[in-house]
């Protein structure tokens, strides 16, 4: 972690020098010594020089997610139900797929350059009258952060972006706390076991506010902080569950409510802790606003199902054993039920992967499944932390024939040659990273 000593090497040029969102950008990355550095003591002196920390405090309520996978999902549902409620809603994801943008929504709308421009700049200033470095997430999450504050945002939906307990984001208090889940990722940050991941992910709690916990089993780390905080916990299958009913329709039960809603587009496990943590707050938001937000919640690169360029694409950003579990679960009944009308229909996979994940076990869960992948079209993505062609191979080769697997020197050229090489009956699904799906949408031109 670095001290505020750093201060003195690091680049102090002038905040009103960068004058597009790429110079800021590129600057951001350059100006602290390490992409990730887990730690508040930074941070928070630029926060409170800023006045974000009390802003939402005192001006709004915040939902906070943290666990493993599926934080998108559930932040987006969150953010559809109190929008579609009448609240001014402050969303802030990470990573993005394509702009930058996106990570900072308020009303579900991306903020345009020009704002994130000058948030840059007062949190620079801010930075350099604290003497302090900061990492990029650091700066651009207080960027994010100060621009919901000015925009008198009612409602903060957070996503964390790594555990919990040491993350920016963690900075401001929540009214109420999601953890989707935990499973084992980013091992060199958090630890190795479910235990110490969930010490971390549980770091967002606080004093006698809810929790919405959303699966079944529950680490005792985790258990622990909920009684030291006096927290009450809302847990799936414990005190709320979900069923399917049909294709359009499920059911939402809990010791309060039981509801039939359409089904959205994301994951319902994912859309039943949204909703729980929606109805356990302190909100007003009523069934007619659920519905329609079910009907309307969207979000790229999530079991995203299109059509493209005369064939059938399947994009997710599962990049772990738990993330690729989900996508199977919902892939399997949908290739059941596309491979029993047409004919000798086969699956090309579009993939890569960043370098410290779990590429062997991923692919393992790929190739186990039962489903007809017949080709693997795979290239390096554009990041410094992406996988080498050696370490995607390498993985590959343990499960699937060498003729199978097709390498080409960068996402785009791979995404040309999945579209030349497939039928119009076959389905291709990319997944393996946010990044492969952000570079195959640009290689598609969507």
């Amino acid at each position: 972690m670095s001290s505020s000593s750093d201060a003195n090497a690091v680049n102090t040029d002038s905040p009103n020098k960068h004058s597009t969102l790429t110079e800021w950008l590129d600057y951001m990355q350059q100006i602290h010594v390490s992409a990730i550095d887990m730690g508040l003591s930074r941070v928070l002196p630029v926060a409170k020089y800023l006045g974000v920390v009390q802003s939402a405090k005192d001006d709004a309520y915040v939902f906070t997610v943290a666990g493993t996978n599926g934080k998108g999902s559930t932040t987006a549902i969150i953010n559809e139900m109190c929008q579609v409620a009448g609240y001014k809603t402050a969303l802030y994801q990470s990573p993005h797929l394509q702009a930058f943008n996106e990570r900072v929504r308020i009303n579900g709308e991306m903020v345009n350059d020009q704002t994130l421009i000058e948030a840059f700049s007062k949190v620079e200033t801010a930075r350099l009258e604290c003497k302090l470095t900061l990492s990029f997430f650091e700066m651009t999450t207080l960027a994010a952060f100060l621009i919901f504050a000015e925009a008198d945002c009612d409602v903060w939906v957070l996503e964390v972006g790594l555990g919990g307990r040491l993350d920016v984001v963690n900075i401001v208090d929540p009214d109420m706390a999601v953890i989707t889940n935990i499973g084992i990722d980013h091992v060199e940050w958090l630890g190795d076991n479910v235990e110490d991941i969930g010490f971390e992910k549980a770091g967002i709690l606080r004093d006698n506010i809810p929790l919405v916990y959303g699966a079944p089993k529950m680490p005792t780390s985790v258990q622990q902080k909920i009684a030291a905080h006096n927290v009450t916990c809302y847990q799936i299958e414990k005190d709320f569950d979900y069923r399917i009913i049909d294709a359009q329709t499920w059911q939402y039960s809990s010791a309060a409510v039981t509801l039939q809603l359409p089904r959205p587009s994301l994951s319902l496990m994912n859309t039943a802790n949204a909703l729980s943590a929606v109805l356990a707050s302190s909100l007003t938001i009523g069934v007619d606003a659920i519905e329609q937000a079910l009907q309307s919640v969207k979000l790229a690169g999530r079991f995203d199902y299109r059509e493209i360029a005369e064939r059938q694409w399947l994009f997710d950003v599962a990049h772990n054993e738990q993330g690729v579990e989900y996508l199977l679960s919902q892939l399997l009944p949908l290739w059941k039920q596309h491979s029993s009308y047409k004919p000798s229909p086969s699956i090309k996979m579009l993939f890569s992967m960043l370098g410290d994940k779990d590429i062997a076990h991923v692919v393992e869960r790929l190739t186990a499944a039962g489903l007809l992948i017949t080709d693997w079209y795979v290239a390096e993505i554009d990041h410094p932390r992406a996988a080498s062609i050696e370490q995607l191979q390498t993985a590959l080769l343990s499960y699937v024939d060498n003729t199978q697997v097709h390498i080409y020197t960068d996402l785009q050229q791979a995404t040309q040659a999945v579209l030349d090489n497939s039928l119009v009956e076959d389905l291709i699904v990319v997944c393996g990273s946010f990044h492969t799906i952000g570079e195959a949408f640009a290689a598609l031109g969507v």
